[in-house]
């Protein structure tokens, strides 16, 4: 073998061997400025996050947050509609780059990561703004409906003192017609339920009075993407910092921001 020939094969391995390198440390920001979109995993249909509007395309909080990610990449949004049980699964076999409305748990933390919390998610009390409630001690001897077996069934039990009427409905839909009609005084239902109610009846003014438990959504990505993680935590903090953020939540969650919201 010549020494020509000799040189040349080292160069082609050279430049082997940095292919190779290169392809190793490529990541999702990466692939996402490649392909010029960022793919995001939503719920078609859980307003006020994400549902379709009258022109059919997909609007809502979610939506607001994913299109700020979006633009600080400088790419394009690409929503995919996922479920509660293919999500996940659509993340690490990354169908998607990121996925909105995520809660926190142990369990989860083991198989993604999450970037930052941006979506407040608690349950509230809610009742007509000339009643006064300001605490729990307050809904005693108060008739107040509940989704039963839920989570919010669970905190208003602990919560309501002994002397509170406590009527429970198989779904949400009986929840609110039984509030609204008067049936019963306060409703106990997540912000996401509520912020419906809070948008319609302009006759009751109903509020929310105060919150019996707080554990916000956050966006969850795949383990060991740092860049995007830093990329995704950075437009959330400005959506905070310039007011974005709150302008978001009085639209579609028809309540201003609470920072304190968006802590676990």
């Amino acid at each position: 073998m010549t020494i020509q020939m000799k040189s040349t094969i080292a160069a082609a391995l050279m430049l082997a061997g940095l292919g190779f390198a290169a392809q190793a440390n490529a990541d999702a920001v990466d692939d996402i400025t490649k392909a010029g979109a960022i793919n995001v995993g939503i719920f078609s249909d859980f307003p006020p996050f994400s549902s379709a509007s009258a022109d059919m395309s997909i609007k809502g909080y979610d939506v607001d947050v994913a299109q700020a990610i979006a633009d600080s990449l400088k790419v394009k949004l690409n929503l995919v509609s996922v479920t509660g049980q293919n999500r996940i699964p659509y993340l690490t076999d990354k169908r998607v780059d990121i996925l909105m409305s995520v809660g926190y748990s142990k369990e989860r933390e083991e198989v993604i990561d999450f970037a930052a919390a941006y979506a407040p998610y608690y349950i509230a009390v809610i009742g007509p703004a000339a009643l006064s409630i300001k605490g729990k001690e307050d809904l005693a001897d108060k008739s107040i409906a509940v989704n039963r077996g839920t989570l919010e069934d669970t905190s208003l039990t602990e919560a309501a003192p002994s002397s509170a009427d406590i009527k429970r409905f198989d779904n949400y839909n009986s929840v609110i017609q039984a509030f609204i009609s008067g049936q019963t005084q306060l409703m106990v239902v997540g912000n996401d339920v509520g912020a419906q109610v809070l948008a319609k009846q302009d006759a009751l003014k109903p509020e929310q009075k105060f919150q019996l438990l707080t554990s916000p959504s956050h966006i969850g990505l795949n383990k060991k993407e740092d860049r995007l993680k830093t990329a995704v935590k950075d437009a959330v903090a400005k959506m905070l910092a310039n007011g974005k953020l709150d302008e978001s939540s009085k639209v579609w969650l028809k309540t201003p921001l609470n920072p304190d919201n968006l802590k676990d």
